[in-house]
């Protein structure tokens, strides 16, 4: 660190921190004089987040102050901060700069609480002490939060959670649901300052039943209040049906969408060829308008032919009582090219066997999507929480070559 810091003309300050110069931060900033300084060009870059590389080699991703700023005012409005809201680090603020939350709890004079790491111990017993309105995470910690020891139903005002990162099971929202806490299913990427969507949750959705009502949750919705409608597009380039069926490439444009990638004109130029942002991800725009991830593009298995959406067959798996977290992969096969294999974790103190697993799923969508094999045990994740099924699919694929079919 401090070879880099000889090498900037303004290095940064640094503090240490540590269960003996906790307080150093604080008297630093009691200190300090108010700091503000504004930017000569609001579309000059603010920051560089680099993508996490689940998907491939790791791309640094320009933000603008004009679109971190928008971007921050747009969760202010969407999740309901307010100076009386106490909001909860469980969400790393080094990923898409916390999804701009740093600049929005500020901005809405809410309550920083931070956690050095995600121990669930540690959320429910701040949860409990701080009176923690709001927090934000991936499926996977939503899961910790939800099947950790301490877990217990909150009283009064539901704690509002936001999940993004992976498209979280029906299973967990309702898990989460009879906890008490409020949940809102985002979607977006590095490339779009965090949270491009938001299922906004629609009064006539209240008569439904808890399964009908994380159905709904769980799609990922409509575009935030700064950005463009969000499109689907097949493969000629125009729009997808909205029925719900369709498969097409989820599009995205608007305010909160990068200046593009650090040192690569050729990748920018290929990612939004025509101004809409390929984000790789497939989906459906249902009648309503609201959109739902069906894979990403690379995610798809192809087996003898058939298309099959592991996030599918993820969420079918989900819904088994001994499930704590699955990833589902193609796998090669000397039949079929590939066929689909789920890696599971199961909750703490359950058993089950593979074929236990690969009927439940036979019993709920086509035969042909259950998995043939399934793998027990902890799954690979990035530090955000996100599970990387590249390197699941490295292990499956090593010294072998996938058949395009």
């Amino acid at each position: 660190m401090e070879q880099v810091r000889t090498l900037m003309s303004v290095p940064p300050i640094v503090v240490q921190c540590g269960d003996d110069r906790d307080g150093e931060y604080e008297q630093m900033v009691s200190a300090a004089a108010p700091l503000r300084r504004i930017p000569t060009d609001e579309r000059s870059v603010l920051s560089v987040n680099y993508t996490s590389g689940t998907t491939g080699k790791p791309k640094g991703v320009m933000y603008s102050h004009r679109g971190a700023y928008l971007q921050a005012l747009a969760m202010v409005g969407h999740t309901g901060l307010s100076p009386s809201g106490v909001y909860l680090w469980t969400l790393p603020m080094f990923h898409c700069n916390g999804w701009c939350f740093p600049w929005a709890v500020t901005a809405a004079a809410a309550t920083h609480v931070c956690l050095r790491r995600v121990d669930p111990a540690e959320v429910w017993r701040l949860i409990r002490s701080q009176g923690v309105t709001h927090l934000n995470g991936a499926p996977t910690v939503l899961s910790m939060i939800a099947y950790a020891a301490e877990a217990d139903t909150v009283t009064g005002t539901p704690v509002r959670i936001a999940t993004g990162g992976a498209p979280p099971s029906p299973a967990i929202l309702r898990r989460m649901t009879t906890l008490g806490f409020d949940v809102t299913h985002l979607y977006g990427l590095t490339e779009t300052y965090g949270p491009a969507a938001i299922c906004d949750w629609r009064p006539e959705w209240d008569g439904l039943d808890m399964a009908a009502r994380a159905r709904m949750k769980a799609r990922q919705g409509v575009a935030n209040m700064i950005s463009c409608d969000i499109r689907v597009l097949a493969d000629d380039g125009g729009d997808v049906i909205a029925d719900g069926e369709t498969i097409g490439e989820i599009a995205l444009r608007g305010n909160n969408v990068m200046l593009g990638y650090l040192h690569d004109a050729a990748g920018t130029a290929a990612a939004a060829p025509d101004g809409w942002f390929r984000t790789g991800d497939l989906g459906v725009r249902h009648t309503d308008g609201y959109i739902e991830l069906r894979d990403r593009s690379k995610d798809v298995i192809i087996s003898g032919g058939e298309n099959i959406a592991s996030v599918e067959v993820e969420q079918v798996i989900m819904e088994h009582p001994a499930v704590l977290d699955v990833a589902v992969i193609g796998v090669p096969d000397p039949q079929w090219g590939e066929v689909p294999a789920a890696h599971v974790t199961l909750k703490p103190g359950h058993q089950v066997s593979a074929d236990d697993i690969i009927e439940h799923v036979r019993a709920c969508i086509a035969r042909f999507k259950a998995p043939k094999h399934v793998i027990f045990g902890e799954l690979p994740k990035t530090s955000t929480g996100k599970t990387q099924k590249y390197v699941l699919r490295e292990r499956a694929w090593h010294g072998r070559e996938k058949r395009v079919q």
